[in-house]
């Protein structure tokens, strides 16, 4: 009898005095935050006023980039204390270790955040993937919390086998923030590395091309007329 080979999986890992006090990573479409639960797919008074009324609900892209891959959380609770304008950030945790350390302001010099010291904060997830596969990680993707944006990276998790920290700068106001622990901190997107090298092809469409292209355009169209009917039938 031939063995099934299992599907390629992540795996997340941490010391055994971590399991159960530091937040667990959890998938992207668990994650989704309270703004865009309380958002109706459609707001019935902007379709009653000829509007498209479609919210951000009904927008594959967006739903599609914010649930895909896993996110990781802060392990622990963090106090950012930002002053001088972003140029000095303070930090303290509720963890036995540490949670934000500081970069080199050389090492970005010239960068576009400015005068916004290179920070870094601590994961205790070794993340680990099948052979051939790494990982992107950024900010995470249409959750922006206001306080501090990850700088995106790829790592070949297949054979760095050890917790990678994320970089990032402050860009909130002056002021203390407090960052929850379980607060999403990186989108991780895993990839096949030669998925990502792709040829392209630049050129001007075909006439088939083109007839897809406005099809695709009219049924959008369509189905927000369909919705405008619905908004006008209930009133």
């Amino acid at each position: 009898m031939f063995r099934k080979r299992p599907a390629p999986a992540i795996r997340f890992t941490c010391a055994p005095a971590d399991h159960g006090v530091i937040a667990p990573p959890v998938p992207s479409k668990a994650y989704l935050p309270h703004w865009f639960r309380r958002l109706p797919a459609v707001d019935d008074a902007k379709l009653a006023r000829n509007d498209s009324g479609l919210t951000v609900k009904r927008c594959l892209p967006f739903l599609d980039a914010m649930t895909t891959g896993w996110i990781i959380p802060f392990a622990a609770t963090v106090r950012l204390e930002i002053s001088e304008g972003g140029a000095r950030v303070d930090a303290g945790w509720d963890f036995d270790r540490s949670m934000v350390s500081n970069h080199g302001a050389h090492q970005v010099k010239g960068n576009p955040w400015g005068p916004r010291p290179p920070c870094k904060v601590h994961n205790y997830w070794t993340i680990t993937t099948p052979p051939g596969w790494s990982c992107l990680f950024v900010n995470p993707l249409n959750r922006p919390n206001g306080v501090i944006e990850i700088v995106a990276g790829i790592v070949d998790t297949d054979t760095y086998r050890a917790p990678i920290h994320f970089p990032f700068f402050a860009i909130g106001e002056d002021g203390l923030h407090v960052i929850e622990k379980g607060s999403p901190l990186a989108q991780v997107i895993p990839f096949r590395r030669d998925s990502a090298e792709l040829p392209a092809e630049i050129r001007a469409e075909t006439t088939v091309e083109a007839e897809t292209r406005q099809k695709i355009l009219r049924n959008t169209q369509a189905q927000e007329g369909w919705y405008r009917q619905q908004a006008r039938a209930k009133r």
